[in-house]
């Protein structure tokens, strides 16, 4: 079995790296150490860690499983698995480190206008998937038609991101789930 590049080893553990340390806090030494290479091979593949930082949210954006807000149940019930599969994805990689859009949005000020940029261009994104599912809600009467989709799909993005930031601190069960389910019921009509 081939061994991964040294460029896909880089990507597959910075993501890790920055998840937990955040862009500021994550150096290149952090990040070969993780990925098991020399330092000075960063530079191989990687003009800086701003340029490695907007590859992984791009990758991490393009890993966004969008499945669940395609045809099948009602509108409402798909913008809740869809949340709730998010909400999944960052139990999975650790709920402690909260989702990596987040993380690098609270760091945008410090990481650059491109990180700022490719992390506001990920949720823009992520809000016009579930903009179109809110549409056709909102065609059948099911999601409230009193504000734009863009505008309910925007508010639940942000739910989800507070949920998952809220989660970050929870000593015990999570709540992230109860707090979905409340912004979900704010679309009824």
């Amino acid at each position: 079995m081939p061994q991964p590049s040294t460029r896909n080893r880089l990507l597959e553990h910075a993501e890790a790296v920055f998840r937990q340390k955040g862009f500021d806090g994550a150096s290149v030494q952090d990040i070969t150490r993780a990925a098991d290479v020399p330092k000075g091979s960063f530079y191989n593949h990687f003009d800086s860690k701003q340029d490695l930082a907007v590859e992984i949210v791009h990758r991490y954006a393009g890993g966004t499983d969008l499945s669940p807000l395609g045809e099948g149940d009602s509108p409402v019930a798909r913008l809740r698995a869809y949340l709730l599969g998010e909400l999944e994805r960052t139990e999975i990689t650790g709920v402690e480190f909260g989702c990596l859009l987040g993380t690098f949005a609270s760091d945008s000020a410090t990481a650059g206008d491109r990180v700022r940029e490719a992390v506001g261009e990920a949720l823009a994104s992520r809000s016009a998937s579930l903009a179109r599912t809110i549409e056709e809600g909102q065609a059948t009467g099911a999601i409230t038609a009193r504000r734009p989709a863009g505008v309910l799909a925007t508010f639940l993005v942000d739910a989800l991101e507070g949920a998952i930031l809220r989660a970050k601190t929870a000593v015990g069960p999570s709540t992230a789930a109860e707090e979905i389910d409340i912004a979900l019921d704010a679309l009824r009509p």
